[in-house]
């Protein structure tokens, strides 16, 4: 009987099995599975991984380094012990990928507008690459799966610009030739018209940055020359900055650092003594008034002097209490209203080109007034950071334009109005070296300001007959080896 019994059991249970076995694909598909990419799922990952990327690293080392913060401690990316920093390489190559998916999607369903926006981010992504480390893999990267190259060849810097300029030219013409509505588009919301005006408005500031170079005088006439066909940006409203959320995931990434973390920086003493000469009231959004006089009748500003030792920066002027901590907009109050307004992802903003069309007027590339471009680039920075200009601040000593003192006027408004924009004003400061920026008392750099990062050491292991071809085309693989542009 107890024989029988288990013989049943087991027939009962293989039929049960077969019986599973029949319907077990359709009781184990997901119903809610993406089960094939599209444009605008891949769209908002590039967007907001890659400018993510450009604000921590801007953080941790971008406002350092030119000098808009200083630390108190752990103070070696101020004494420019750097180490190795693979973040901006490891994340934009990662991004890459995506672009490039993306750019094939389009191709395959003619999606102009989706290609022209893949081939903006592109010439963006890899001109931060380039900037930040020189000669980078280019026309081989990211085709490791299609076509088997694992080991891509570094390009040298000047090849990669002529890409960038010509992926920037070919978005342009792309935009807006097809009708498709562009979704997952969390920078201009699907406005076409936006990242045209971003494509063209980048050319600007990639051929200013090659100009030491390059004549650039034909190209800048060709964009300015014909607006209807190459729109730039017109205000603070065509801004290419990425607006955070108040809830997460999607809140400014510094909202969420820990307050012991986000202490150890403070304002840099450069900006700070900048500020205060010019009375410029943007101080109380860079930074706050000391602790110690902070709900005083007479708050004070007070920044720190950039590469002191940990002992020396810790006690500045007293300690703690005596120097000012950095802005809460871009901290605890980042998720309100203003805070959202103003700590944003920089990709490209309206008072940067005005600064760029001022030193071009300048400098004679182009025609028209160098004034009135530097005025309405201080006028915009101010709108740009939520602050009211005051009325006579344009005339003020230090501010007023004057033609004798014209580049040093133009780069410090533009440093000043680049404050927390990733790592855009340390590229800029390298090509024009304005403002003064030296190196602090305990630097580990013999004095000298770093003007690159050194490649990944990863890159060593994995790919190492291309980067020593680099460094031998380059120069040494250190902070201290201009890149192309900077020579």
């Amino acid at each position: 009987m107890k024989r029988k019994s288990i013989i049943l059991m087991i027939t009962a249970c293989l039929i049960s099995a077969v019986s599973c076995d029949k319907d077990f694909e359709n009781i184990n598909d997901d119903p809610y599975a993406i089960l094939e990419v599209t444009p605008d799922l891949l769209l908002p990952t590039v967007i907001r991984g890659s400018v993510n990327q450009v604000v921590n690293e801007g953080w941790s080392l971008g406002n350092i380094v030119v000098q808009h913060t200083a630390k108190i401690q752990f103070v070696n990316e101020d004494r420019y012990i750097w180490g190795d920093r693979s973040g901006i390489w490891n994340t934009m190559y990662g991004n890459l990928r995506d672009v490039y998916n993306l750019n094939k999607l389009s191709e395959a369903s003619s999606f102009n507008n989706y290609k022209g926006i893949a081939l903006v981010m592109k010439a963006w992504i890899f001109s931060v690459l380039t900037d930040t480390y020189g000669d980078v893999p280019y026309t081989e990267a990211i085709r490791g799966k299609t076509d088997g190259i694992h080991q891509p060849v570094y390009d040298p810097q000047e090849q990669i610009y002529t890409g960038i300029l010509a992926d920037l030219n070919t978005a342009n013409e792309l935009l807006g030739s097809t009708d498709e509505a562009i979704n997952g588009d969390i920078l201009f919301g699907g406005d076409v018209m936006a990242w045209r005006k971003l494509a063209n408005s980048l050319q600007l500031r990639y051929l200013m940055r090659i100009s030491n170079r390059r004549d650039v005088t034909a190209d800048f006439n060709r964009i300015l020359g014909d607006p209807g066909q190459y729109p730039i940006f017109e205000s603070n409203a065509d801004n290419a900055t990425l607006e955070y959320l108040p809830d997460a995931p999607n809140q400014f990434p510094l909202h969420t650092a820990r307050v012991g973390s986000f202490d150890e920086f403070r304002l840099s003493k450069n900006l700070g003594d900048k500020l205060l000469a010019f009375e410029d009231p943007r101080i109380a959004v860079f930074a706050r008034p000391t602790a110690a006089s902070a709900g005083t009748a007479n708050p004070e500003y007070v920044g720190v002097p950039n590469g002191l030792s940990d002992v020396d920066a810790l006690g500045y002027n007293g300690g703690v209490q005596n120097v000012s901590r950095i802005g809460s907009l871009y901290f605890e109050d980042a998720i309100t209203s203003r805070g959202r307004n103003v700590a944003k992802g920089y990709l490209m903003a309206y008072p940067e080109l005005q600064f760029i069309l001022a030193e071009a007027a300048h400098k004679g590339i182009i025609a028209g007034d160098a004034k009135t471009y530097y005025d309405q680039g201080v006028s915009a920075a101010f709108a740009y950071f939520d602050t009211e200009m005051p009325a006579d601040y344009l005339s003020r000593p230090g501010v007023a334009f004057q033609t004798a003192e014209a580049l040093s006027l133009i780069g410090t408004q533009k440093w000043i109005a680049l404050f927390f924009s990733g790592l855009e004003a340390w590229f800029d400061w390298r090509r024009t070296n304005y403002p003064e920026i030296t190196a602090g008392p305990s630097n580990q750099n013999n004095d000298r300001v770093p003007v690159r990062f050194t490649y990944p050491l990863s890159e060593q292991s994995h790919n190492a007959a291309n980067r020593n071809a680099a460094v031998e085309r380059q120069g040494a693989d250190d902070m201290n080896t201009t890149v192309w542009w900077d020579n």
